[in-house]
């Protein structure tokens, strides 16, 4: 079993940024690919990165702007976000997936094992 503990959410304006963690505790860390998702108001929830020891994905829509890092160390999962915008605003959550490759499933719900509770990310225009 994993637990995953989400925190670094809050409200930012528009083109500032945030650092959201993610504590993992219950496994070996390392073995695990963690993901990022995140979901707005009436819509589905939405992939955002992904990393493992084979690398690293991410949508579209914030290449560029957002970073997926780890400290194997502490068992913990970063999303370093920039330049945000009004459209990022959503729930954040991090997801643990048994598996230490990433595949073109990566992007989909399915492809993960255990979820965090989801913290919230405000960007004020």
């Amino acid at each position: 079993q994993v637990q995953l503990v989400e925190s670094g959410g809050g409200l930012v304006q528009a083109g500032g940024s945030l650092r959201l963690s993610c504590a993992a505790s219950g496994r070996t860390f390392s073995n695990y690919a963690m993901g990022w998702f995140r979901q707005a108001p009436g819509k589905e929830r939405d992939f955002v990165a992904c990393m493992s020891r084979s690398g690293t994905l991410y949508a579209d829509s914030v290449k560029g702007r957002f970073t997926t890092s780890t400290d194997n160390a502490k068992n913990t999962v970063y999303l370093q976000m920039k330049n945000l915008k009004p459209e990022d605003t959503a729930v954040y959550y991090c997801a643990a997936a048994m598996k230490t490759y990433i595949s073109s499933t990566a992007s989909r719900l399915q492809w993960y094992d255990y979820w965090g509770q989801g913290t919230q990310v405000t960007v004020a225009s």
